[in-house]
């Protein structure tokens, strides 16, 4: 008897897997959401769902089953929602994603809400649309970690309960393409609108606190945040959808070696995306950010334009995680970034003070959907509460211009950096 002890062991732990994957899948949260939201931009709505994929309800059910299949990945542990939580704004709320084998990779979990949006997927854009991207995690040896597409298709086929749904929706025919159209179909139900600001941009004047109302116009003037968050009725995500270095990566890459190295790999290996991928997923390469797509200079340490709602149920912020606090990502603005030789030349020094900061928190947190409301608000107490005795990146000297250069510039950055001139360091040198 002894000897069955750890398979009842292995089948109970499977029971509670599934059993917490199927109360996931049926989390209020997790519902397709409904288009009668204030602010929704039904007419780009209209143009973002491909031809090729039109929605249907019973497709959308379908996609929605296979997000929380954990029998989806090489070991039956993960799934989809594993790093996209309804509960947590479809991210994971951690620094970097945890995917098999509790194995971690080295990018942030971008969160599913409104990325039907979005005209590239993952922070270095290297997936056209949603269904492409579900190639790069389900296959990732770090995150779902099948070998190959194949393996997942066989893997859906021998599953009894998938095969009236792909009957009814797609004629019979399971293969990689059908799923990946299922699921980026139940992703862009995924919607998430109808906040405080919407409502006060729908003309509704004390939707908004005088705090917030206050951030906003800093957003769009002295904090110049809306040079890459910009918002119009049309586009009111927050994005330019561009890429840019705003030195996140500076922090810990020296770039000019790391992008010798990728260039090299890229040569030797094809460049696919699957090679892209377990580069930017597994390696510190990683902060290379789009160069690894592009291979342009200019492109090093470049990194997507997050939308701006609902961050305060997807934290911690940016490319890596490494922002806990929203007053530790404008502290990053405010003082001009972490320079490096890559950095996008709208990254200047603001000079905002601590309650133009707390003003523009205010307005941030109006980007809440009401579904997220509590929790938001419990996030938010909790950082204000962080930001009074933790400010790893609070400079006011630089802020103000007291110092005429950031703390990134002291390097190195490679060979073909600029030469510091160390007697007047307002002069770079050349290259």
């Amino acid at each position: 008897m002894p000897t069955l002890r750890f398979p009842i062991l292995a089948f109970v732990a499977a029971m509670l897997m599934a059993s917490f994957a199927c109360a996931q899948e049926q989390n209020p949260l997790a519902a397709p959401k409904s288009m009668n939201q204030v602010g929704f931009p039904a007419q780009l709505y209209s143009w973002v769902i491909p031809p090729d994929n039109p929605q249907s309800p019973a497709k959308v059910a379908l996609g929605r089953k296979l997000f929380f299949d954990d029998r989806l990945s090489a070991d039956g542990t993960v799934s989809c929602d594993q790093c996209h939580s309804p509960t947590k704004g479809f991210t994971d709320q951690l620094p970097t994603s945890m995917g098999i084998h509790k194995a971690f990779g080295q990018r942030n979990a971008p969160t599913v809400l409104n990325a039907l949006f979005n005209t590239l997927q993952f922070w270095d854009g290297r997936a056209p649309s949603l269904e492409i991207q579900i190639e790069g995690p389900i296959t990732n040896p770090v995150e779902m970690g099948n070998k190959s597409l194949d393996d997942v298709v066989t893997k859906v086929k021998s599953i009894t309960e998938y095969q009236q749904p792909f009957q009814d929706v797609f004629g019979g025919q399971i293969t990689m393409g059908n799923i990946e159209k299922a699921i980026a179909a139940y992703e862009r139900t995924q919607i998430a609108f109808d906040t405080p600001f919407d409502h006060f941009m729908n003309g509704e004047q004390n939707a908004i606190s005088p705090a917030a109302k206050r951030g906003w116009a800093l957003f769009n003037g002295q904090g110049r945040c809306m040079t890459c968050h910009g918002w119009n009725p049309t586009q009111p995500l927050f994005t330019d959808n561009r890429f840019h270095n705003i030195g996140v990566s500076a922090h810990k890459s020296d770039f000019v070696p790391l992008a010798r190295q990728a260039l090299a790999l890229l040569q030797r290996g094809g460049g696919g995306m699957m090679q892209i991928d377990k580069l930017a997923i597994q390696t510190d390469m990683s902060g290379l950010g789009r160069f690894l797509i592009t291979k342009q200079p200019h492109d090093i340490g470049g990194f997507r334009t997050m939308g701006l709602r609902n961050l305060l149920v997807t934290q911690p912020y940016f490319h890596d995680g490494s922002q806990q606090t929203l007053w530790d990502v404008i502290d990053h603005y405010n003082k001009g970034g972490v320079q490096n030789p890559y950095l996008d030349g709208g990254l200047l020094p603001l000079g905002l003070s601590e309650s133009q900061e707390d003003d523009l928190v205010a307005f941030l947190a109006t980007l809440t959907s009401p579904e997220y409301a509590d929790a938001a608000k419990e996030e938010l107490d909790l950082q204000r509460k962080r930001s009074m005795t933790d400010r790893p990146q609070r400079d006011l000297a630089a802020a103000m211009g007291k110092t005429g250069l950031g703390p990134g510039f002291k390097g190195p950055f490679g060979d073909i950096g600029p030469v510091q001139n160390q007697e007047n360091p307002a002069q770079l040198g050349g290259y």
